[in-house]
């Protein structure tokens, strides 16, 4: 595939976008901040990376990039760089380190010095409640299986935000769901490492109630701006057949549509429920009043397309997926923009329907080389120009993008695949823990100058 993109630069400034148009990047707590710190529970992240086999070469969140110690030296990259915020994750077991009961000050004062160093630095707080790391405790018992953790993460919520709901420009209950609940339960790539499908369904559905539950405490906060952040992944026939359309058809049901269905539409994809509905929860339909509480924005996560075919088999979801054709990251996933150009417009058009939506991670793996004390990084900035373009057609075309966010600011901890795949616009050496601004960082600072 060939591109006109430039390797080296940006080819768009700010002046590119509307006014109100954010510039952003994005980060979670496990995979920076570094879980042994600042009385910080266990989770079960912690769990899963010490059982063997279960990550690269064992390697775990307890150090990551120590962002806990390193923070203010990291909003100042965000800062230096001309972005507008930075979405950030709160770790549960950090604020609650049983998952319930007392809280840990240590922590929760953490998190009022992020948000505040944010701000002092004019950078706009997105907070993100849930990225992954259950406190153990909670796994103990049943986890994202147990109907209670709604009710355990609703008022996680509220310890939180009463601290610091008024400061934080905006927030998102959960991120990606679709991991939380299928990667994690049904594929078991990710903590807890489940394969079951009834532990799948539930999940399935209870990290939706999860969300609504903690959308409704916010509310009551009398917090504003408040968002659903889902994962999305282009699903494409892996050839013309029938069967390959409907493997298809499915997969987009999983991945893409059920959170989205649930939240806009207070339903699930029926040819999913064909597959999960016998494992659902009893009286399920009961619970989308909660699921579906108004959200004021959308966030779209994206990163690749995948082709889909027949497995062969009887056994749901009874599909797999084919190598494609196009240049692919160093995660081996296919860069193709044209999946955020559909995913835009169709969460305009079918769910959202003229509420802002924010691309809330977009981004690619590279591996590094450090040249004379500088980080050439080409692949990841024609990666944001082809992406970026997209977006700027659709704000053209008249669609409410709002903000962009790149993931991520640093290469940090990449769960089951330990320290190996770098996303960051910044390396960090994992040795020595120095922060070193890539090309990509530096080409970024120069589109968003001032003009």
């Amino acid at each position: 595939m060939t591109s006109t993109f430039s390797r080296d630069r940006l080819d768009f400034t700010r002046a590119s976008m509307p006014e109100d148009f954010q510039f952003g990047v994005a980060a979670s707590s496990y995979q920076i901040e570094g879980s042994k710190f600042g009385g910080c529970g266990r989770s079960h992240w912690d769990d899963f990376a010490a059982t063997p086999g279960n990550t690269a070469r064992g390697e775990d969140g307890s150090l990551a990039c120590d962002h806990y110690h390193r923070w203010a030296e990291d909003l100042d990259l965000v800062r230096d760089a001309g972005l507008d915020c930075y979405r950030f994750s709160i770790s549960w077991a950090r604020v609650l380190p049983e998952g319930r009961g007392q809280a840990n000050q240590e922590g929760i004062d953490f998190y009022e010095r992020l948000v505040d160093g944010m701000l002092e630095r004019g950078v706009k707080p997105f907070a993100t409640l849930y990225h992954w790391d259950l406190p153990s405790p909670l796994a103990d018992l049943g986890g994202w299986r147990n109907r209670d953790i709604a009710s355990w993460f609703a008022d996680y919520t509220e310890v939180i935000m009463r601290r610091i709901g008024d400061r934080v420009h905006a927030t998102a209950p959960i991120n990606e769901p679709w991991c939380v609940a299928w990667l994690s339960h049904f594929m078991g790539h990710h903590a807890p490492g489940l394969r079951d499908i009834r532990a799948t369904a539930r999940a399935m559905h209870h990290v939706l109630l999860a969300h609504g539950r903690a959308t409704q405490a916010m509310r009551a906060l009398g917090m504003k701006n408040l968002g659903l952040v889902t994962n999305f992944e282009y699903a494409e026939p892996a050839d013309e057949s029938a069967e390959a359309k409907a493997s298809a058809h499915l997969y987009d049901g999983i991945y893409n549509r059920w959170f989205l269905d649930g939240v806009f539409k207070k339903s699930y994809p029926q040819e999913v429920l064909a597959g999960l509905g016998p494992h659902l929860p009893e009286n399920y339909e009961q619970d989308f009043d909660i699921i579906a509480e108004p959200v004021d924005w959308v966030g779209i996560n994206y990163y690749t397309r995948k082709l889909i075919a027949p497995d062969g088999t009887d056994q749901f979801p009874a599909l797999k997926e084919v190598e494609g054709p196009l240049p692919k990251t160093l995660m081996d996933w296919e860069i193709y923009p044209e999946g955020l150009d559909f995913f835009m417009r169709r969460v305009h058009e079918d769910y959202a329907q003229g509420l802002p939506i924010y691309i809330t991670e977009n981004g690619m793996a590279s591996p590094d080389v450090v040249k004379d004390g500088a980080v050439p990084d080409p692949d990841r900035i024609q990666f944001l120009n082809g992406h970026l373009a997209k977006v700027h057609k659709a704000v053209e075309d008249g669609l409410p993008i709002k903000g962009y966010f790149i993931w991520s600011l640093l290469d940090n901890y990449e769960w089951a695949l330990g320290y190996e795949k770098r996303f960051g616009l910044v390396h960090v050496d994992f040795d020595t823990l120095s922060r070193r601004p890539k090309a990509s960082w530096h080409a970024l600072k120069e589109a968003l100058k001032a003009e």
